[in-house]
């Protein structure tokens, strides 16, 4: 029943290498790709058990809708603050910070399999109302054209390696020539299926069409940036993974890693170090540690702030230098990606020392700032500002301009 609400997809590679079979109680990601009904508040599995018991597809159908609908489809203000002003002809295109925008391809809006914990799954349903997807490149370019401060594509989805190099040459091949939109830098690709579908760039002629892109790419003056999702250290370990990981960095690219924090997946200072440690030694920079977004079945996934930052600091101080390249524990939320440094104490009262690694407003960026201490926050909306100062955003997680934080009065 539960799939009825959270999409649901598995890759041969998912079922061969990652899942352990003999233990599924114990598996992390079997719990990680799995829905159950666990993954729903009480009101929502009643809900859905009786309308799956009446057998009548309509009920069904507009009960699922109502529960996605309070599952908080689209976090982080994607559907109203990151969309630009020529929407219609944009659909698949969001502009969150001045020097970075986001490309939805339409062929790349799924994935080799679903986590359950996926931010993106209100892309994978089938409403269109609640999707992104970019067709026409031409209306993308014409975009970048007029907006010389983006230095930044990150092609994300869904999952674009899930494309025939073909479609996404729609939208990148003209970048191959150095002359084209020189004031982008960077192009990234955020995707998962380096662990859940690494064949995509060890086999076949596409693999190798798809190779040569990048190395195109990087011969135009572009750097390349694979934004891999690796979450567990057993994502790790296949031959293939480790074969599919060379053969991106011979192009030129550089592989950099990030995953959220998940209960009952990966929530072990042992686990992060194992996989930071795997990383470094075959060439991937460790780059993010996320909290799980407002979204889905973040109440069942969520972790702590505090239990993040005791996790977070944990691993960081058994690796080696390499390995502290790893920004986090971050939420990546309506104001921007705001990072939970530790905790300090001031005038008598612990708090929260926090900082923006990225901001709708830029000169907020790297500021430190600090809320109440509370061990069960697991949010940045559920902060309380410490006496004599405000938090830098509304309770709407808008940000408050002009602002102390920002500004000498």
């Amino acid at each position: 029943m539960a799939s009825r609400v959270f999409p649901f997809r598995l890759s041969s590679h998912v079922i061969d290498n990652l899942i352990r079979w003999e233990n599924l109680e114990e598996d992390p990601f079997f719990h990680l790709l799995i829905p159950t009904l666990k993954m729903l508040e009480e009101r929502h599995r009643e809900a859905l058990k009786k309308a799956c018991l009446s057998g009548d597809e309509s009920i069904i159908s507009t009960v699922v809708k109502t529960i996605q609908a309070d599952l908080n489809p689209h976090p982080a203000g994607q559907m109203t603050l990151n969309t630009p002003d020529e929407e219609d002809n944009l659909n698949g295109v969001q502009h969150k910070y001045p020097e970075t925008v986001l490309l939805f391809p339409s062929a790349g809006q799924t994935c080799h399999a679903y986590c359950t914990y996926c931010f993106r799954w209100a892309q994978f349903i089938g409403d269109s109302d609640l999707r992104f997807a970019q067709n026409e490149a031409e209306y993308f370019f014409s975009y970048l054209r007029e907006h010389e401060e983006i230095t930044d594509i990150l092609v994300t989805g869904g999952d674009p390696m899930v494309m025939k190099t073909k479609m996404l040459q729609k939208y990148l091949e003209p970048f191959c020539d150095s002359e084209f939109l020189p004031h982008i830098n960077t192009i990234r690709f955020g995707s998962r299926a380096l662990t859940f579908w690494p064949k995509r760039f060890t086999e076949n002629e596409d693999s190798d069409k798809l190779l040569a892109l990048f190395s195109r790419l990087i011969s135009a003056g572009r750097h390349v940036a694979f934004m891999a999702h690796i979450g567990h250290p057993r994502e790790l370990e296949s031959p293939i993974f480790k074969k599919a990981v060379k053969r991106i960095q011979n192009t030129g690219a550089v592989i950099r890693s990030q995953a959220p924090l998940i209960a009952g997946f990966n929530d072990s200072a042992d686990l992060w170090i194992q996989k930071w440690i795997l990383e470094v030694n075959l060439g991937i920079v460790p780059y993010y540690m996320f909290i799980a977004r407002d979204t889905g079945a973040q109440d069942y996934f969520k972790v702590s702030l505090s239990d993040a930052v005791d996790i977070f600091q944990e691993a960081m101080s058994n690796v080696t230098g390499l390995a502290r390249t790893v920004r986090g524990p971050s939420m990546s939320c309506t104001p921007g990606k705001v990072s939970v440094d530790g905790t300090s104490v001031i005038n008598g009262v612990k708090v929260f020392v926090l900082r923006f690694l990225q901001c709708r407003e830029p000169e907020l960026v790297g500021r430190p700032f600090f809320a109440k201490f509370d061990e069960h926050v697991a949010w940045f909306d559920e902060f309380e500002p410490i006496d004599g100062q405000e938090l830098p955003w509304d309770s709407n997680g808008r940000l408050k301009l002009p602002s102390p934080l920002l500004r000498d009065e």
